[in-house]
């Protein structure tokens, strides 16, 4: 059994077996076999979502599965030793996918129980070749250094123990006389290396592995002339290095197919390798990807159990890849290939943790701490299930509570990542990790944004001038490849990430200045009657309610309930960071008035409008401050204030005898719903409520 995630056992149990144990062969953490549910060829799986969804850490979980037990590689595919080539390498000679095989074959080598070291002789001239491209004004030290870390590749650790370093030599001082002007470079160090393979082995395995490359095209059965094709279509770039880096692809897969084969190796190894590809929307990940499903459709087999995991939905990539949700295969995963090439892959949308998950992974991190009990749901609905989310807030609530009271301050309490690291606070932690950093400004500026034409007007207000329509368009097809859900009215859809965000606006500056500008844009950008709850959203996150309650009270008796509940949520959906005075101005203090005026308990000091039903106003008063307190994701729900709710909607309720039955649900679900943290929907949204026979007969 996985041991360290919650939620994920659909790709990780051992019994009944989850998706890898049954793509693998091999039951986690064990040396005993498993049936394969492909036996013939596994789906080449590929985990999606946005960022913090636990990909990486599911990556991570199989790599400690399975090392050992048979052979593991897991690479990132966004760490800087795949996106430039050392200073001293010239870029003809370098490439991500290249350095990623090298990276690949080097922890494939690694011995596992009962089988020794894999070796790779096909990849190594291969990788020879390329870097022999780039040894024109090289010293001697630094070929030495090259040469050596490839021909590690054929080191099997037993009677050849040191031949590795022997080869480099002879290759080095080939080259070294080549270079000065004694031969052809990259000729006489293929040919060293072709002949040190030849001279170290002599069995037909590796004999038949030395002259692989005679099958490269137009080598005319030639191995040395494949390899020099090879080194020459690597230099050219564009479709040329792909075609080569495709071959290098295939020499990897060859060498593992190759270790397997034969009687003894069937015995010794039990499984499939597995290769694991972290952030693989980043190169070298494409080009790996492809290479692999090519070649399946193909008919060239291999023995790889691939998991990749990226951002994004990949539907542009893999169009005609198998899309499933993690519990479908749980126990099968019902996957056949077509003819195109990407629908050998599947694709696994990783799901937010549940509830329950949220409450082990909190009581685990907090331990014996004493925790307010309502603590686990509402970070639950705070991040949406998101298990980075939900992992930093129990850190927090850990290294903070009690002094923190709320996940607002939760949020912002200084959070130490490790005992020799300063702490930050958590929601600058989240950002850093949740949105890419280098648009963290951008996207901080338009969290309050509805659609294009808001974001537009944010950006004219608080981003450079370079910062135009175009470039909010681009931040939008970003956030779409990044895997945000889009939603409408909201340019940043998810509600974790928007919330993180807007409190990182609203503390840009000491005084709050971005925070109010922000709003003030946006409040004058919607000035017409039929956007009237965007402006008074804005107005509300502002601290003026009165034009929020006079709407809200005046359309009461004439508006579509559904309708009308809908707008209430809406308005009072708009973020409230900080305390505000009577007049809606920033306060400095912890108060936060919204229960005391949820309660009634300003009511005497409050005088309604001229010419208005004073009980209506104050109620939708209540009613909306209610709501606003319930809604707001980084409270804790109030019981009294819950129960207030359910009274206001109650008595709203018998003001309408038509949509009588639709507020008293309401009254019941709101409620409900705030004390379990989940998101106050409820009837006004569902099908089955928006007006039916039942209500009619109660008008």
């Amino acid at each position: 059994m996985h041991r360290r995630l919650h939620g994920r056992g659909a790709l990780l149990d051992a019994d009944p077996a989850g998706l890898a144990p049954r793509l693998v062969g091999l039951r986690p953490h064990q040396h005993r076999a498993h049936p394969y549910e492909h036996p013939d060829e596994p789906p080449f799986v590929v985990l999606t979502g946005a960022r913090g969804l636990g990909k990486s850490a599911v990556l991570a979980e199989l790599r400690d599965a399975y090392r050992g037990h048979t052979p593991v590689a897991l690479i990132d595919c966004a760490e800087d030793q795949f996106r430039a080539p050392p200073a001293e390498r010239p870029a003809a000679s370098w490439s991500p996918l290249a350095q990623a095989l090298l990276v690949v074959a080097e922890q494939l080598a690694a011995p596992v129980t009962g089988a020794g070291r894999i070796t790779f002789p096909r990849l190594m001239p291969g990788l020879v070749a390329v870097a022999a491209g780039g040894w024109g004004d090289a010293d001697s030290e630094r070929i030495r250094r090259e040469v050596e870390r490839i021909l590690l590749l054929n080191e099997g650790g037993s009677w050849i123990s040191g031949l590795a370093g022997r080869w480099a030599g002879k290759v080095t001082a080939k080259v070294v006389a080549a270079a000065t002007g004694t031969g052809p470079l990259v000729s006489s160090a293929i040919e060293a290396t072709l002949e040190s393979v030849a001279e170290g082995f002599s069995s037909r395995r590796q004999q038949k592995a030395s002259v692989w490359y005679r099958t490269y095209p137009n080598a005319g059965g030639n191995a040395q002339r494949g390899l020099m094709l090879l080194s020459q279509h690597f230099r050219d770039g564009g479709g040329s290095r792909e075609h080569a880096e495709r071959y290098l692809v295939r020499a990897l897969l060859a060498d593992l197919t190759e270790a397997y084969a034969g009687v003894l190796p069937r015995m010794q190894r039990l499984g499939r390798p597995l290769v694991l590809l972290d952030n693989a929307q980043s190169a070298p990940g494409p080009g790996l990807v492809a290479a692999v499903l090519r070649d399946r459709t193909e008919g060239i087999a291999d023995r790889v159990a691939f998991v990749a995991a990226r951002r994004g939905e990949a539907r542009e990539e893999l169009p005609g890849a198998v899309r499933r949700e993690l519990p479908e295969v749980a126990r099968r995963c019902e996957w056949a290939p077509d003819a195109a090439p990407s629908s050998r892959a599947l694709l696994l949308a990783l799901p937010p943790l549940s509830p329950d998950d949220t409450l082990h992974i909190v009581g685990a991190v907090c331990g014996d701490a004493l925790i307010p009990p309502q603590l686990p749901a509402a970070a639950h609905r705070l991040t949406g299930g998101n298990p980075l989310g939900i992992g930093l807030l129990a850190e927090s609530a850990a290294q903070s509570l009690p002094r923190a009271g709320s996940l607002g301050e939760l949020l912002t309490a200084g959070l130490r990542p490790a005992e020799d690291r300063p702490a930050v606070p958590a929601y600058e932690a989240l950002l850093d990790r949740l949105v890419p950093a280098e648009h963290l400004e951008e996207l901080t500026v338009l969290a309050a944004a509805h659609d294009h034409g808001s974001a537009c007007a944010l950006a004219a207000a608080l981003l450079p001038d370079t910062f135009g329509p175009a470039s909010v368009r681009a931040l939008q097809t970003l956030l779409a490849e990044e895997g945000l859900p889009a939603v409408p009215g909201r340019f940043v859809g998810d509600p974790f990430v928007r919330t993180l965000l807007l409190l990182r606006l609203h503390l840009r500056d000491a005084d709050h200045a971005s925070w109010r500008t922000a709003h003030e844009t946006l409040i004058a950008h919607y000035p017409d009657a039929g956007h009237a709850r965007y402006r008074l959203h804005h107005e509300l996150a502002l601290g003026d309610t009165e034009a929020a309650v006079a709407h809200l009270r005046d359309t009461f008796p004439t508006a579509d309930p559904r309708a009308w509940l809908r707008t209430v949520r809406f308005i009072a959906s708009a973020p409230y960071f900080h305390a505000h005075d009577a007049e809606g101005r920033d306060f400095t203090g912890r108060d936060d008035r919204r229960a005391a005026v949820a309660l009634g308990r300003t009511d005497a000091e409050h005088d309604p409008p001229e010419g208005v039903d004073a009980v209506l106003h104050l109620r939708v008063r209540r009613l909306l401050h209610a709501v606003w307190l319930l809604a707001d994701p980084l409270v804790l729900p109030d019981p009294q204030v819950c129960d207030r709710l359910r009274f206001e909607l109650e008595q709203l309720s018998n003001l309408r005898p038509a949509a009588n039955a639709l507020l008293w649900r309401t009254s019941r679900n709101w409620p409900a719903a705030a004390l379990a943290g989940r998101p106050m929907d409820g009837p006004e949204d569902g099908e089955d409520a928006a007006g039916g026979p039942d209500d009619e007969g109660e008008a």
